[in-house]
């Protein structure tokens, strides 16, 4: 199955046959598929001050060919959905090292369901106790990764289960 694909306008070339040359010169422009790349939410909820983590995976993702919107510190899941609503993300990172994932992210996951956004993919990162991850997958949180992941780990998964939208 291919990915879904863009259009975007281009300016005519010379090396056209001459049925695209025709064409051209009718409407002033052709169509030509561009693939979209994943658009990537990353944010850090509540008081948690501490970002280095998700600044370094902002920067991985980036140079795996991800398209990525960094929040900053101190954000609500209403704020975060907002720009994700915005942004068209297909994807949203949650950071939390403070311990109030049990709070916000299930948060996040109930504004997504009710902005109608169920199709974005929803991953957390941090220090979070393994038994508290049962409870953030069955509230919508698709991955949990903790301290020691790898970075490939993390892309991979995105690539794997993100749901392009055009």
């Amino acid at each position: 199955k291919q990915p879904p694909v863009r259009h975007i306008a281009v300016l005519p070339f010379l090396s056209f046959v001459s049925c695209a040359v025709a064409f051209i010169f009718r409407t002033g422009e052709v169509t030509v598929p561009v693939e979209k790349k994943v658009k990537v939410i990353m944010a850090k909820l509540g008081l948690d001050g501490h970002d280095r983590g998700a600044k370094l995976l902002c920067r991985v993702l980036a140079e795996s060919g991800m398209e990525v919107v960094y929040t900053g510190l101190r954000q609500t899941p209403e704020m975060i959905v907002e720009a994700a609503l915005q942004e068209d993300a297909d994807v949203i990172g949650l950071s939390s090292l403070s311990g109030a994932h049990t709070h916000f992210f299930p948060r996040v996951m109930q504004l997504l369901k009710e902005k109608k956004m169920d199709g974005v993919l929803v991953l957390g990162g941090g220090i979070i106790p393994e038994d508290d991850i049962a409870d953030l997958k069955k509230a919508g949180i698709a991955a949990v990764f903790g301290p020691g992941t790898s970075t490939g780990e993390i892309t991979d998964f995105i690539k794997k289960n993100a749901q392009r939208r055009t």
